[in-house]
């Protein structure tokens, strides 16, 4: 049985001749095709800059190395988040400090981040990770406005909105515009609205960040402009770079972008008018902001306990059905390996959302009938509650 996944690449002849020509080229490490992509990129959010490398969470390590973030440094990130962010901030040495998320938008908000500073007497704050969960942005400027007072640096993970926007003072701004952030981070993975095979692009409007990021991104080298053979180490760095190959595929993924973006959320809104008859059951997280969404997940918050399964037992009905749900994300403070430092007891909300929210499929490559068949059985499942497993 071929099962459909909550999430699909989409690859068409169009991407494949791009890479195809890619590989004629003379140069298929980094070359103009990167610098193309860049350009491209940073047109398309209306930033200043935009530095590509080879993953998601190289360019969260690129942008905190770039903050400049140090031992016993302070970050406050959300406790739903992919493993990523905390791992790198544990491997540099900052003290991190997990923010119960709202379990609505299983995201962090103003008041949250409020509360944690208070709960622990933060004084001082180097950087805040704002995570934008299924590419739903919540209270990023509130958040971001909070800097007047503690003057820390705005990340935004963004790695799940790339084509999600947000309004300001009535006006309309493109996650990675850095309006209100320093850098905005987000990944080209195979199942994010666009790819490279594998990517991850760093935004930023100011020049400082910029500079760091590209030297950090290939060993912290700098050339000399005179003598090409000739260079020097300016500053301990890595090999993150992304290649010509990726950067073709890129190109021609980000013509599309505006197409895979409407379908997600043509989806999207499919699942809340054939769900609005069930809500004692099942509810449409953010679908007030679903046409301002990449639509990366579709997350659907279950009543468990009205619907007389448990969520494992939801997701292997499913699996059995052909259907491969997810959860996004498994809180960081029931990892083992974090477990001493983050009491779950502390995070009801975010315990509140992890034991009821579960990603449904949602993207390019999702035929009509897949997904009506999805919610047909969905539906006689709530319909069905004494349902035997």
């Amino acid at each position: 049985m071929k099962l459909i996944s909550y999430g699909k690449h989409s690859i068409d002849q169009s991407d494949i001749n791009a890479v195809s020509k890619a590989l004629k080229n003379k140069v298929i490490t980094s070359g103009d095709l990167v610098e193309k992509y860049e350009k491209n990129l940073s047109n398309y959010f209306k930033s200043n800059y935009s530095v590509v490398c080879n993953s998601g969470t190289s360019a969260l390590h690129l942008a905190f190395k770039a903050a400049d973030l140090k031992k016993n440094d302070v970050v406050l990130m959300p406790s739903i988040n992919f493993i990523s962010s905390y791992n790198l901030c544990s491997t540099l040495g900052a003290k991190i400090y997990l923010i119960d998320v709202e379990p609505t938008t299983g995201q962090i908000s103003y008041e949250s981040v409020l509360n944690c500073i208070k709960k622990y007497k933060i004084k001082k704050i180097k950087i805040i990770i704002t995570m934008y969960l299924g590419g739903y942005v919540s209270d990023n400027v509130k958040i971001f406005n909070l800097r007047k007072k503690f003057k820390f640096f705005m990340i935004e993970d963004a790695c799940h909105a790339l084509g999600s926007n947000y309004l300001y003072k009535d006006k309309k701004y493109k996650i990675g515009s850095c309006k209100h952030s320093d850098m905005s981070v987000f990944s080209l993975h195979p199942l994010k609205t666009i790819t490279t095979g594998e990517g991850g692009i760093i935004s930023t409007n100011k020049k400082i960040l910029y500079d760091r990021l590209k030297i950090l991104r290939s060993h912290g080298i700098i050339r000399n402009k005179k003598k090409h053979w000739d260079y020097q180490i300016i500053k301990p760095g890595f090999n993150y770079r992304l290649s010509d190959i990726n950067c073709a595929l890129g190109l021609s993924q980000l013509k599309k972008i505006n197409k895979f973006v409407y379908k997600r959320r043509k989806i999207a809104n499919e699942y809340v008018k054939s769900l609005k008859f069930y809500t004692n059951y099942v509810n449409v997280l953010n679908k007030d902001k679903i046409n301002s969404s990449s639509c990366h997940l579709v997350i659907l918050k279950f009543n468990f306990n009205n619907l007389k399964i448990s969520k494992d037992q939801l997701l292997s009905f499913f699996l059995k059905k052909g259907f491969f749900l997810q959860q996004h994300y498994k809180p960081i403070y029931l990892f083992d390996l974090y477990k001493k430092k983050n009491e779950s007891k502390f995070f009801k909300q975010s315990n509140l959302y992890f034991k009821s929210c579960v990603s449904f499929p949602v993207h390019f490559e999702l035929t009509k009938f897949q997904l009506a068949k999805c919610l047909q059985i969905l539906k006689k499942l709530i319909k069905k509650t004494n349902l035997v497993l």
